[in-house]
């Protein structure tokens, strides 16, 4: 289920959650290759801490929490990354079909 949540009038938001049945190993694996390919696509910087991925660059601040059967991505696009909002959610979402099939 996808909800937008603007968190004020500059900022779009996306918030996607993602049912998985992968052990935790190969579910953080594949948080991993999620953000290589946002890396890839975005240009962002990524960093883990514990369980949760964050991921940022200039007009976006996003994250990647690993649950014990979720994946929950949560983003907060600037004004000007907001534009792209629907082509940056499909490719998340594909992602995550990819990765967490």
């Amino acid at each position: 289920m996808t909800r937008l949540i603007p968190t004020d009038s500059a900022m779009a938001g996306i918030d996607i959650h993602h049912p998985h049945h992968l052990p935790r190993p190969q579910a953080r694996e594949a948080v991993q290759r999620v953000a290589d390919k946002l890396v890839e696509r975005f240009g962002v910087e990524s960093r883990w801490q514990d369980d949760v991925l964050s991921f940022s660059r200039a007009g976006v601040d996003g994250r990647i929490a690993l649950l014990p059967d979720a994946v929950r991505v949560q983003a907060d696009l600037g004004f000007l990354l907001a534009a792209m909002q629907g082509p940056i959610e499909a490719e998340i979402r594909r992602v995550l079909d990819k990765y967490f099939a």
